[in-house]
């Protein structure tokens, strides 16, 4: 049997320690290599013979550098890459799979990694379900404009319209008219 190889991306020692560990003891996966920093990881990603990545976002204190090396590997190997982290950050979340992650699984799901490993391997697309919520969030604002995103975005984070408008240079009305044209199209979009 073809055993599953993964390079463990990841710089505390604790958690390579557990997951090379417990991985070892699948009998279809095998940590092939492991890496600390983004450069080794890219290394051993076009160097080594790997079918999955387990990537950490943060390799070094707040540079997310992981994304940036699942990036460079994505775009120059075939290696599926799983995003495995603390961070349940929208943004982060998303620069995952903008930077080519095939899935994103927190470390609090840490029980579901291997049946993640085993789909990315298979070529199926399994959204863990920490993540899920927020592309479905996102895939429904696709129908807004940049305009109203912006608003969209200032409104989640706790402002008032006033201070939006303040903010982004526009006029209480249009804020208002924009916050209603979004609620519509959202609404829309749940409804198609």
């Amino acid at each position: 049997m073809n055993k599953i190889k993964v390079l463990l991306v990841e710089d505390d020692p604790f958690w390579i320690k557990h997951i090379v560990y417990d991985l070892n003891q699948e009998v279809d996966i095998v940590v092939a290599s492991t890496a600390c920093t983004k450069e080794e990881a890219v290394d051993a990603a076009l160097h080594a013979d790997i079918d999955v990545v387990l990537m950490d976002v943060e390799l070094n204190p707040n540079q997310r550098d992981g994304l940036y090396a699942t990036q460079e590997i994505t775009t120059r190997t075939d290696c599926k890459v799983i995003m495995m982290t603390s961070y349940q950050e929208r943004s982060i979340i998303m620069d995952a799979f903008d930077m080519g992650a095939v899935n994103y699984v927190t470390k609090e799901h840490y029980s579901d990694i291997v049946d993640a490993i085993r789909a990315a391997h298979a070529g199926h697309s399994s959204i863990h379900g920490c993540c899920a919520d927020v592309l479905l969030v996102e895939w429904r604002l696709r129908c807004l404009s940049r305009s109203e995103r912006e608003v969209y975005d200032l409104k989640e984070q706790g402002f008032k319209s006033h201070q939006i408008a303040s903010m982004l240079h526009k006029s209480l009305d249009t804020v208002k008219s924009q916050i209603k044209s979004i609620g519509r199209k959202r609404t829309k979009t749940l409804s198609d």
